[in-house]
């Protein structure tokens, strides 16, 4: 399994943090660091803040060698997508074609407030990912016709889609969700990986399941569109440190509630524990079909924890 780091970029994480973090995930050996693409923390927005997502990305594209860097997700209601697709293949171009485009349909509606941002019924803006999606794949394939799209939320003229980005045919492209119907279908088409969020084994190969009937009704291999996994992480190298580190997440979020108890109160769906636990934990989700996971770090300044999953943890699982 291909391992990943995925930092909630909202919850203050400065830029020498994400430098850190960065440089960090390279000398453990995880294939990229992901962030989220938000602007207000969700449990403290008056004490953090957020830098944004696709400058800090190319700031980090180009101050690193060979991690892959990336998004989950880019929600359609910040961007016009011709906008998003130009500072993506500038990332790409910064990463000597190093970058990873996760999109969404957008769902905190608080920021959206906050910013000034739009924030239409939940339906329109899942149809405004489906255009989105289709206009920034054409923008970063490589085709170098202009783009010409006529659709109900979006429109470009002969909108030229130069400079090509770096990666051949283009950055891979993240969709995620349930993946329900309209989901996997729309990810068939365009997706080169489909992610789920927080769901225990079962559920990954349910949705396995139905991801694998929308390629098939397209003419798709299924192979060829890559499972991920994103999901809350908590590692230990013993059970003492392993509550050491609850205890400071939950002293980070204001809790005084027991380190024990709350890790009791997790579900499957976490992957928490000592090193041979969360081994264990990811030799059951790749038996499920996943290739690849984005392990959610949410003490973003802990860089010990960061070195022993690339000590104890990748070495064992890291495969194709």
């Amino acid at each position: 399994m291909r391992v990943c780091l995925m930092i909630e970029g909202q919850e203050g994480v400065t830029w020498e943090q994400w430098l850190a973090l960065a440089k960090a995930c390279e000398r453990g050996g995880f294939e990229a660091l992901f962030r989220s693409d938000h602007y207000v923390s969700f449990g403290h927005p008056s004490e953090w803040g957020a830098l944004d997502a696709w400058a800090t990305l190319c700031a980090l594209a180009a101050s690193t060698e060979r991690i892959r860097l990336g998004t989950l997700v880019s929600p359609v209601t910040f961007r016009h997508p011709s906008q998003l697709a130009k500072s993506v293949v500038t990332a790409d171009h910064a990463s000597g074609g190093r970058i990873e485009l996760g999109m969404g349909a957008g769902w905190f509606e608080g920021e959206h407030r906050a910013y000034g941002f739009p924030f239409p019924p939940a339906a329109e803006r899942y149809s405004m990912l489906e255009e989105q999606v289709e206009i920034v794949h054409r923008l970063l394939d490589r085709d170098p016709a202009p783009v010409t799209f006529e659709g109900a939320h979006y429109r470009l003229e002969a909108c030229p889609s130069l400079p090509k980005p770096v990666q051949v045919p283009h950055p891979p492209l993240i969709l995620g969700g349930d993946a329900g119907p309209r989901a996997a279908r729309l990810a068939a088409r365009w997706a080169d990986e489909y992610n789920v969020n927080g769901v225990a084994p079962d559920e990954v190969r349910r949705g396995r399941d139905r991801l694998n009937v929308a390629c098939e009704s397209l003419g798709r291999d299924p192979s060829t569109l890559v499972l991920s996994l994103m999901t809350t992480t908590l590692i230990g190298s013993d059970e003492k440190d392993l509550e050491a580190r609850v205890a400071r997440l939950l002293a980070r979020r204001g809790d005084t509630g027991d380190p024990a108890s709350y890790l009791a109160g997790l579900g499957p769906e976490r992957i928490v524990g000592t090193p041979e636990r969360v081994i264990e934990q990811l030799a059951a989700y790749a038996e499920a079909g996943v290739q690849r996971v984005m392990l959610q770090h949410l003490l973003h300044d802990d860089l010990d924890a960061v070195a022993l999953i690339g000590e104890r943890i990748i070495p064992q699982v890291a495969g194709p």
